[in-house]
């Protein structure tokens, strides 16, 4: 499933040199997390009523441009990875104008109960884990 998260650049998010500061981008990507588990019927507030937390465990971004004040990005949003306790959410991040690629990334999450104990979501909610699966699986 391609999700893609729209978002104009804020002046407040920029530096001295009208340039997108880097850990900016980290905001990014959890603003389209958050917009893609809604759009695939599965908000935070849903998950964590059903005692599931996902907590990230790495990010990993790859600047590749820079985006500055005013700029619209598009922010591509899917499943990479999903074993059941672990996830990996990659995105791609594009200049809505232009097309030039700001950044790729990947997010790396698990699965706990709201005690942060490690859970399987196939056993805990498999009615989420089946969401994600059909994800990976539409690749």
């Amino acid at each position: 499933m391609n999700f893609v998260f729209e978002r104009k650049v804020n002046y407040y998010e920029t530096d001295k040199m009208g340039v997108v500061h880097h850990s900016n981008y980290i905001r990014y990507m959890e603003e389209a997390r958050c917009s893609w588990l809604e759009d695939i019927q599965m908000p935070f507030s849903v998950l964590e009523e059903r005692g599931i937390t996902i907590p990230v465990l790495g990010v990993n971004c790859n600047y590749k441009y820079h985006a500055t004040f005013g700029d619209t990005i598009l922010i591509n949003t899917y499943a990479k990875e999903y074993s059941g306790v672990r996830m990996i959410i990659g995105y791609e991040m594009k200049d809505k104008e232009t097309g030039k690629v700001f950044l790729t990334g990947e997010t790396k999450h698990c699965f706990t109960d709201k005690k942060l104990k490690p859970i399987n979501l196939k056993k805990y909610a498999p009615e989420f884990s089946d969401k994600f699966q059909n994800l990976l699986d539409e690749k």
